[in-house]
């Protein structure tokens, strides 16, 4: 049975963007960089909620006239080759040779789709997305990035979710800034 991995960036106050929507305060060094590269290898598609879908899809195909970051030059081939899934109730298909899902049951689908064969499924940004699996129990790992950055408001990591146990699996700092912080699902 295919993994769901949560990833995302978050500040140390637990929000994903700032109130304007912002995010231009999580910096990519060269040991996060290793540490998401570590993720994809893992995967067998990246799984996206519609609206980090419509981010994505913007960026990635057209990173390399966007950006000269380094992580940015060498993730955009990965992006573009990795099979996506977009989660969504509103659209019918999806560019990028992105599959569509989630017009009907979101458990029975996400469910099916963990029980094919292959490498796990990257969840990867936004919180809805990430709060509808966690209330199903579907994500099985949470890859959380904490950055030196206090937003003081903005969209929360965790949305409309119940207490939920984690256990830590692994701690580290990354480039002498950033902490990732990695739970299993469970006591």
């Amino acid at each position: 049975m295919r993994e769901i991995v949560y990833y995302v960036h978050q500040s140390v106050d637990g929000y994903i963007h700032g109130a304007n929507g912002e995010f231009d305060w999580a910096q990519m060094g060269p040991e996060l960089s290793a540490y998401s590269f570590e993720l994809t290898e893992r995967a067998g598609a990246f799984l996206y909620g519609r609206k980090v879908w419509d981010l994505m899809s913007y960026y990635w195909p057209r990173a390399e006239s966007m950006s000269q970051d380094p992580h940015d030059l060498a993730f955009a081939p990965v992006w573009r080759k990795m099979p996506k899934i977009v989660v969504s109730r509103t659209l019918t298909e999806a560019a990028e040779g992105a599959r569509v899902v989630g017009g009907g049951d979101l458990a029975a689908e996400i469910g099916a789709l963990k029980a094919e064969p292959g490498k796990d499924l990257l969840l990867t940004g936004g919180s809805k997305l990430a709060a509808a699996l966690t209330g199903l129990g579907l994500i099985d790992e949470y890859a959380i990035v904490v950055h030196p950055v206090v937003l003081g408001g903005g969209q929360p990591v965790f949305m409309d979710v119940e207490r939920l146990g984690l256990r830590l699996a692994e701690s580290r700092t990354l480039d002498a800034r950033s902490v990732l912080l990695r739970y299993r699902r469970g006591q």
